[in-house]
C-alpha cells in the first residue's frame, strides 16, 4: 500500500475528479451536494479530532466518527431524516470508491458501509388545486418587467413540471415554437428530454421573449442584473406570489408552496387526466416508475373512483362480545 492510498486529501480529490466528474459525469448539482456534505463532515472531524482536514488519514474516519456526524446533523443542526440520508449517501459513495483505491483499509470501509440509513416516514406530496394554480398565475403584476417574467416562469413550471435547476438553466434556443412546440432540457443524470408546450404557455413565452428580452437574449428567465436566476431567487419569487395569491385563495396559506410543488402539481394534473404512469415518468424525466408511485398514493380522486366501483360487503350486525382479558391486554399493546 503506497502512502497516497491512506491519504484522505488524495483520495477525496480523486473521488471528485476521476469518479464523479470523469467516470460518472455527475451533474453540477450532484457535485455541489457532495461537496457540501464533505465540507460539513471535515469541519466536524476537525472539531472532534483536533486535526486539520488536509492532514487527516482515511483510518481516522471510522464508523463511530461518521455515526456521530450523522447524529449531529439531526440533533444539533435539526435536519430531517431524509436530508441526513442524503449526506450519508455521499459518504457511502466515497467509501465505495476508497474500497478500490485503498484495499488495505477494507475492514474499516466495511464497517462504515454497514451503517444503516435512517428510516423515515414518506409524506404525501403537496400539490395545488386548479383554483390555487389560477390564483398563483394571476398574482404577478404583468405591468412590470419582473411580473411578466414571473408569470411566464410560473406558467411554464406548472405546465411542464420542469425541475428548478432545469428552469433556471433554460436558454431561449431551448424553446421550439410552431408545429410540435416543445422545450428541450438536459435533466437529472444528463438525460435529454423534450416536453410539449400548450398553446397558452406558447403565447405567454412568445410575448415575454418578444417584448422584454432584447435582440440577442441568452438566458430565458434572467435576474434583474441580466444573469441567471439563482435557486434562492426562484424560491423567493414563488413565495412572494403565493402570499399575494393567498389573499384571494385562502387555502394557499395552509400549504408550503415551493418550486418543486409546482412540479408535483403537473404530475397530479396528468394523473387525474388519465395519463398512464409510464408516460408521466417520461414527462417528468424520472429514472424509475417507482418514483412516480408517490403521485398514485396522493391521488384521493383516483381512490374515490375506485371506492365507487367497489360493491360494499353485505355485513350483518352482530352482538358485541368482549375479548378474553389476556387477549384484550395483548391486543392493546
Amino acid at each position: 500500500m503506497t502512502a497516497a492510498t491512506g491519504n484522505l486529501a488524495v483520495l477525496l480529490e480523486g473521488f471528485f475528479t476521476r469518479r464523479l466528474m470523469q467516470q460518472r459525469q455527475a451533474s453540477a448539482h450532484t457535485i455541489a451536494s457532495y461537496r457540501d456534505t464533505f465540507r460539513l463532515f471535515l469541519r466536524f472531524a476537525q472539531k472532534r479530532l483536533k486535526i486539520a482536514p488536509s492532514a487527516l488519514a482515511l483510518e481516522q474516519l471510522d464508523a463511530p466518527l461518521i455515526a456521530a456526524f450523522l447524529a449531529d446533523l439531526e440533533h444539533e443542526r435539526g435536519v430531517s431524516a431524509r436530508s441526513r440520508n442524503l449526506r450519508h449517501s455521499a459518504i457511502r459513495s466515497f467509501f465505495q470508491y476508497a474500497a478500490f483505491e485503498s484495499p488495505g483499509h477494507a475492514s474499516l470501509i466495511q464497517r462504515v458501509l454497514a451503517i444503516p440509513s435512517k428510516r423515515c416516514t414518506r409524506k404525501q406530496v403537496c400539490h395545488l388545486t386548479r383554483e390555487e394554480v389560477e390564483a398563483l398565475l394571476a398574482a404577478p403584476d404583468r405591468s412590470t418587467w419582473s411580473g411578466r417574467r414571473d408569470h411566464a416562469l410560473l406558467l411554464l413550471a406548472v405546465q411542464t413540471g420542469l425541475r428548478l435547476s432545469e428552469m433556471t438553466g433554460l436558454r431561449t434556443n431551448d424553446l421550439k415554437f410552431g408545429s410540435g412546440a416543445h422545450v428541450h432540457v438536459l435533466g437529472k443524470g444528463r438525460k435529454e428530454r423534450c416536453t410539449p408546450l400548450a398553446k397558452q404557455t406558447q403565447a405567454a413565452l412568445r410575448s415575454w421573449m418578444g417584448r422584454d428580452l432584447g435582440s440577442e437574449p441568452v438566458t430565458l428567465f434572467p435576474s434583474a442584473r441580466g444573469g441567471r436566476l439563482s435557486a434562492d431567487g426562484v424560491q423567493y419569487l414563488v413565495a412572494k406570489h403565493v402570499a399575494t395569491a393567498a389573499k384571494v385563495c385562502p387555502s394557499l396559506a395552509r400549504k408550503r408552496v415551493t418550486p418543486h410543488v409546482l412540479r408535483h402539481t403537473t404530475a397530479m394534473d396528468l394523473l387525474q387526466a388519465g395519463v398512464d404512469r409510464s408516460v408521466i415518468a417520461m414527462w417528468l424525466g424520472h429514472e424509475s416508475l417507482e418514483t412516480t408511485q408517490i403521485y398514485l398514493d396522493a391521488d384521493l380522486t383516483l381512490k374515490e373512483r375506485v371506492l365507487d366501483r367497489v360493491v360494499p360487503p353485505d355485513v350483518r350486525a352482530r352482538r358485541y362480545r368482549p375479548d378474553d382479558q389476556l387477549m384484550a391486554f395483548l391486543s392493546g399493546l
